[in-house]
């Protein structure tokens, strides 16, 4: 790690504490399922989850980070101020959802952060077309997948175990935790990205860095801080994916992990910074809906929708508020 300025340490500080509160947030896509079902305890899913999640970034690459912290801005006109900007705005949104109990998504809190801040500093021409576009459909139609995934996949499972005995249940008891490894590695993938590409854009902003490259160094802490926030656990968020959609058993919580983590890691390889939590939330509710529509609770499905409409927005006006403030300091 080179050496760098206080207001530097501090924006790494703070881009950690996002990074924590990330998989502290989205701890409950993983594991939800897997205690809802009885498969594991929740103990012992949260830490087989953080030790993949830590171990996904190194498997996969930094697509997504590239995409985040190269693509979506002109990197020579973002100031150090508008990424922490981007991150307080993000860490504020995820206390209050998960405060709420909203399974809300910490990658929309963020880009809306980044675009509030940068626009707010710069003006609309810091923005890249190519890349906004690329982050906001892989963000809009990833819980389309995810439901449609969900649901075509346990109607798969489901023909496929018709002539099986009672004791299928177990197997797909057992089977979870394959697919729980899955789901996690490709969470710790996608989103862990998302703080190495803000991280390594900081560095580059106040010079630290030359060019826009992902030291292993920023890979390390970010990966490090994003399974540590899993390991913590966000307990409100796991009870609602867990038990406020309907009753999950052992077949619903295989078909989950499956269907996510097919599409959160597909994204991840593309460069896509797809949201775990609505992909996850979405995977839930089209695996129960195959079953049949009415056995989702939809009112409960109603209220993370509106988190997610509107995450982007209060956001990018909170992060803009931010920079005002911030502005004087740097």
């Amino acid at each position: 790690m080179p050496d760098m300025p206080l207001n530097v340490l501090v924006f790494i500080a703070l881009a950690l504490i996002f990074d924590f509160l990330n998989g502290f947030h989205d701890s409950s896509n993983i594991v939800a399922t897997l205690i809802a079902s009885r498969a594991l305890t929740g103990r012992t899913a949260l830490a087989i989850t953080a030790v993949a999640e830590f171990v996904g970034p190194f498997l996969f690459g930094v697509a997504v980070a590239t995409t985040l912290g190269h693509e979506v801005l002109v990197n020579a006109e973002v100031k150090l101020s508008v990424a922490m900007s981007a991150l307080l705005a993000a860490v504020i949104w995820n206390l209050i959802t998960w405060w709420l109990g909203i399974p809300s998504s910490s990658s929309h809190a963020l880009v809306g952060g980044l675009l509030g801040a940068a626009v707010s500093e710069s003006g609309f021409g810091v923005i890249r077309l190519a890349g906004l576009e690329k982050v906001v459909l892989a963000l809009a139609i990833s819980p389309l997948i995810g439901l449609a995934a969900g649901y075509f996949v346990m109607k798969l499972v489901l023909f496929l175990a018709r002539p099986a005995p009672p004791s299928i249940n177990t197997w797909f008891k057992r089977s979870q935790l394959v697919t729980a490894i899955a789901l996690a590695l490709s969470h710790g993938t996608n989103d862990a990205q998302k703080t190495m590409g803000i991280i390594t854009l900081g560095l580059v902003s106040a010079q630290v860095l030359p060019r826009f490259e992902v030291p292993l160094w920023v890979i390390a802490i970010s990966a490090s801080a994003i399974a540590l926030g899993t390991w913590t656990g966000g307990w409100r968020l796991i009870r609602t994916i867990g038990g406020k959609f309907f009753k999950i058993r052992p077949v619903h919580g295989f078909t989950t992990q499956l269907a996510s983590a097919s599409v959160i890691l597909g994204a991840a390889l593309l460069g896509g910074p797809v949201s775990t939590t609505q992909v996850v939330s979405s995977a839930v509710m089209g695996v129960g809906s195959a079953e049949r529509v009415s056995k989702v609770r939809w009112e409960v499905a109603s209220q993370i929708v509106m988190a997610w409409i509107t995450t982007i927005p209060v956001s990018a006006v909170l992060s803009a508020l931010i920079a005002v403030i911030l502005r004087q300091w740097f």
